[in-house]
């Protein structure tokens, strides 16, 4: 019976200190308790009484043990005083004051090191002003030496392949070798490097994958001679009174220049006539006739049985191309919205499906240069008149319905287009390179995981906009380009990363892989390559089907 007391004592006594009692998380809720600053918080009672000497009572707690045995332990630890501190409540003036010389300390070193990256930077500028003036004086010094010695007659000589500009008989030094700025600029330059590094940081330029222009190319080069040709046969053949389509789909076939695009874009798809009289008149009546159709069916866009259709559209419209800040804009997004919901209005066998919306963006870049010269990416479309925006808006729509109406079947119930694609795909791939196939199988990558987005989108999700463009340069003028030859850019497609593949040794790394292949960096180089190897399948197997069957 006295024992189940001393039990009972015993916890009772030690309740503060048995594990799992609720104890205050500094660092959470609560600041870093500091003992030597706040050791006036601490109450008398909770100090531990002074030792006094003689022999050793009997342990009868871990805690009396663990006094007793305190020399195994450094002296400065004492876990119970640490422990009683902790479970004091702080005096919020306390914590208060802490907080504000922490911040200020902090400041403090800052402004310090500020100041000493400052100095260290003047001096090393004052040192570089320092010897670029004795390098000179010792050049000068030189060259005088040399002039009257007879060894040098003609200055340029001198500099070699520098083109150093020299006045008044006297030499300039180029500006490479001159200093760059004042000890103060570059201090000033140094603290907004500061400023900028402390910021968020926002990218200057448009990223590479984003950029429309060819990146095979720096900046707007010169139109090569053999591009000026091919200019010159499309404008020759665009001027006729009546368009040889077939022999402008073999032009096409290369790339169109963007000075011709969109006009050829239009005469390729079906949009504007051959007969060069009448493209005006068929440009105003199908104008008129889409905005026509937005009179007549925008306005249901909130009714029940559209609103769904619509809500999808608004959000898909913020996702297309995100990273080109023209497609950010409010009025290119109510631009698109309409085009989308007026087409899956007019076409209720599929209506809207997430991926058409990807579909616009190249007539609409491609319809835009026809009004622009620079640049598109950064382009503010507002600065254009109400009525080229009309006229763009509505050729987009009436060139993106003539690309769906040959693969509507990609869109409708349970989309048997894009399944027999994908099917098809991987018939040809197992005959084209049998290594790709069996490694694909043996990690249990099935091709409708990766390639369904190649069949639903058109690559779009896989090549920068620019690439995308010049690939529908080609679709254009292959018959069937859009549904057909697709196949066989895909296939060819997967093939050029056959090592990236092969390399690949478990099932995630594939699906990476495929569904980030690298190609920001492509081109048209790129782009030209892959659609010959295309071509080369085509010709191999479009007319003998029974070759990539098993």
């Amino acid at each position: 019976m006295s024992t189940d007391a001393n039990k009972k004592q015993f916890w009772k006594r030690n309740a503060a200190k048995v594990p799992g009692s609720i104890q205050h998380v500094y660092g959470a809720q609560h600041p870093p308790f500091d003992p030597l600053l706040h050791a006036n918080l601490i109450k008398a009672g909770n100090k531990p009484p002074p030792a006094t000497p003689g022999k050793p009572k009997k342990a009868t707690t871990f805690q009396e043990f663990e006094s007793i045995t305190s020399d195994a332990w450094d002296v400065g630890d004492d876990d119970d005083e640490l422990l009683a501190m902790a479970a004091q409540n702080l005096n919020i003036e306390v914590v208060m004051e802490t907080a504000n010389k922490v911040i200020e300390n902090h400041s403090k070193q800052q402004e310090r090191q500020r100041q000493d990256d400052t100095a260290e930077l003047e001096q090393r500028q004052e040192d570089t002003l320092e010897e670029c003036v004795e390098d000179e004086e010792e050049d000068e010094e030189e060259e005088e030496d040399r002039i009257g010695e007879g060894d040098v007659t003609n200055p340029e000589v001198l500099f070699g392949s520098h083109s150093s500009p020299y006045t008044d008989g006297r030499l300039v030094k180029s500006q490479s070798e001159a200093p760059i700025g004042s000890p103060k600029d570059a201090a000033g330059e140094h603290s907004a490097l500061h400023r900028q590094r402390s910021l968020p940081h926002r990218p200057p330029v448009i990223p590479l994958v984003a950029r429309m222009a060819d990146q095979n190319t720096s900046g707007t080069p010169a139109m090569t001679e053999r591009e000026a040709s091919r200019l010159d046969k499309f404008k020759q053949l665009l001027a006729g009174p009546n368009t040889d389509l077939e022999e402008l789909r073999k032009l096409s076939w290369s790339g169109i220049p963007r000075q011709v695009r969109p006009i050829t874009w239009k005469l390729l798809s079906g949009y504007l006539p051959a007969n060069a009289e009448r493209r005006d008149s068929v440009l105003q009546r199908k104008r008129q006739e889409y905005f026509g159709f937005i009179q007549q069916y925008y306005d249901s866009r909130n009714d029940e049985h559209h609103q769904d259709t619509y809500r999808q559209i608004h959000i898909d419209i913020p996702r297309t191309n995100p990273l080109i800040p023209l497609f950010q804009q409010a009025s290119v997004q109510e631009i698109f919205e309409r085009i989308l919901f007026i087409w899956a209005i007019r076409h209720p066998a599929s209506g809207y499906v997430q991926g058409i919306n990807d579909l616009v963006t190249p007539f609409f870049v491609v319809y835009v240069f026809e009004y622009i010269e620079e640049e598109v990416e950064n382009f503010d479309v507002s600065s254009l008149q109400e009525e080229a925006l009309r006229n763009i808006e509505a050729d987009s729509f009436w060139c993106m319905s003539k690309l769906l109406d040959g693969i509507q079947d990609n869109y409708t119930f349970a989309q048997p287009g894009i399944q027999r694609k994908v099917k098809a795909l991987e018939e040809l791939v197992s005959r084209i390179d049998d290594s790709v196939h069996r490694h694909m199988h043996h990690y249990e990558v099935e091709y409708l995981q990766f390639a369904f987005r190649w069949m639903n989108n058109l690559l779009m999700r896989e090549l920068p906009l620019r690439c995308t463009i010049r690939l529908w340069d080609t679709y254009q003028a292959e018959p069937e380009g859009f549904s057909h030859f697709h196949l066989y850019v895909c296939a060819a497609f997967l093939v050029r990363w056959r090592k990236e593949i092969l390399e690949e040794r478990d099932f995630q790394g594939l699906m990476i892989l495929l569904q980030n292949l690298p190609t920001m960096h492509w081109g048209n180089e790129e782009v030209s390559v892959l659609l010959a190897e295309a071509y080369r399948l085509k010709f191999a197997f479009a007319d003998a089907p029974n070759h990539y069957k098993r």
